[in-house]
């Protein structure tokens, strides 16, 4: 009896020690992905007048990124370098698809989707997409196996900035924008058509998210939860209207926060919150010409639309216990695109044959203290080569930009002016200067040289713009 005991308490360790084994490599996967937030948005990078505990808790119990950078600033190529690991202008897209675009991303892309669901992952995506609207470019159609949510931003419908719909006129918005769909999978099922509608997305989409998580907690799965604020316009639940002391966007980001809350708590719920990677992003910085309807930059320059800063540089933190050592700080540089292949190493997935840009930064999340990314990493704006930062140094090529400074911003959801700027070749030491106020060219001359060895790179590679681009590695968008 005593050796049948033994027996089975060696093979009750074999069976536990098997399964930890089989799931340390099919981890779950979820990335929520703010829109339009900024830096300085969420209480660990300085809010202040409302809380963020739920996030704070992600933080305190996983890992924060302080130089962590999307991929472009603005929607729809930072997606599509999220999903691809691409630097988004090498796949031909830029900037913000409209509901009028006959692109999308292309069939032969390989999304981090496609990915695991080759390794038996289930997949879905509750949120904005901004791919694509047209059926053949929807989530369904590139790995995801459902999907609820808005095809683009949130602004573009035929509404006016208080609201109402815009009559039968010449206006330009009631021309272009039809009313904003809600689609399930590949059909639309529900119009948005006024700001109550979308007081209820934020709420939608995290029901959505549990509901999945619980029928999935006995699978591996990828959950891909793209909010669709604080792009504007702006809208709470009233479960959250007026809670905060920083009027309707604190309230915002209090909700945020709630959503946040229910998927830790949905995983933990269901005993797999160890093994799962959760990572909190968001697509770029603050649309800062909407005044009180916008984040904060936290001190960077900046915002939205911008290579500067506050327009790339974007809060984000990640957890995952089994990996990531509690409360650790990363300086490192680290980017979106390096998403991709660090979730292909970790579910032993295979990553696309054609070129990627990201790299994987596993070593990073294990709390090694390396650089996997080389050191750099490049600044594009729609297809225009705008900078590039290697270690602490940023250089600054010539380029012409919309710029927040000299204007007044606007206020409950009508915008401001943007100005517009020209610069010249600047140097940045991002560790002394992250606000970029001190062009200190002339003093690092060597600098330059270096650097200037990797703009040349980037422009033989991925071109520096639409004209020029002489590169082996560029693909095609979808068309229609």
């Amino acid at each position: 009896m005593k050796n049948f005991i033994i027996y089975l308490t060696f093979f009750s360790l074999l069976l536990f020690s098997c399964s930890e084994k089989e799931n340390s490599n099919t981890p779950n996967i979820v990335i929520i992905f703010m829109d339009d937030m900024g830096y300085g948005d969420i209480s660990n990078f300085g809010a202040i007048n409302y809380k963020t505990p739920n996030l704070d808790k992600l933080v305190n119990n996983g890992m924060l990124f302080t130089n962590f950078y999307s991929a472009q600033a603005v929607c729809s190529a930072s997606r599509a370098g999220l999903l691809t690991g691409t630097y988004p202008n090498r796949i031909g897209i830029s900037g913000a698809l409209m509901p009028y675009s006959n692109i999308g991303i292309h069939k032969n892309e390989k999304t981090i989707a496609e990915i695991v669901k080759e390794k038996g992952y289930a997949t879905a995506i509750f949120g904005k997409w901004h791919l694509g609207h047209h059926k053949k470019f929807l989530p369904t159609n590139h790995g995801f196996d459902t999907y609820l949510g808005i095809p683009y931003s949130n602004d573009m419908w035929p509404v006016d900035f208080d609201g109402n719909q815009i009559p039968d006129t010449s206006d330009w918005r009631k021309k272009s924008y039809p009313q904003l769909p809600l689609i399930q999978d590949l059909e639309k099922i529900k119009e948005i058509r006024t700001l109550e509608d979308q007081s209820t997305l934020t709420t939608l989409y995290t029901e959505k998210s549990v509901e999945f998580i619980n029928k999935n907690k006995n699978n591996p799965f990828f959950l891909y939860l793209p909010h669709s604020m604080p792009h504007v316009p702006i809208a709470v639940s009233n479960k959250f209207n007026g809670k905060s002391k920083q009027g309707l966007y604190g309230d915002l980001m209090m909700e945020i926060d709630w959503s946040v809350g229910e998927i830790m708590n949905a995983l933990k719920k269901n005993n797999i919150d160890k093994n799962t990677l959760l990572v909190f992003t968001t697509d770029n910085g603050p649309w800062l010409n909407f005044g009180n309807h916008a984040g904060s930059t936290g001190g960077l320059r900046e915002g939205k639309g911008t290579s500067f800063e506050g327009g790339q540089r974007v809060p984000t933190a990640m957890m995952w216990p089994n990996v990531i050592p509690k409360g650790k700080i990363v300086n490192q540089i680290a980017s979106t695109i390096d998403l991709l292949p660090t979730i292909t190493h970790i579910v032993n997935g295979n990553l696309p044959k054609h070129t990627i840009d990201g790299v994987n930064i596993l070593s990073l999340l294990e709390g090694k203290d390396d650089n996997p990314r080389d050191h750099f990493l490049y600044y594009y704006g729609n297809n225009n080569l705008e900078a590039v930062r290697k270690d602490n140094w940023k250089l600054v090529l010539p380029h012409k930009s919309r710029s927040y400074k000299g204007v007044l911003p606007g206020n409950d959801g009508h915008p401001g002016k943007y100005n517009s700027i020209q610069t010249g070749l600047e140097l940045y030491n991002l560790r002394r200067d992250p606000g970029e106020e001190y062009d200190v060219i002339n003093l690092y001359p060597e600098i330059v040289k270096e650097i200037e060895k990797l703009v040349e790179k980037a422009r033989r590679d991925l071109g520096d713009n639409l004209t020029e681009r002489k590169g082996n590695n560029i693909r095609s968008v979808g068309t229609l």
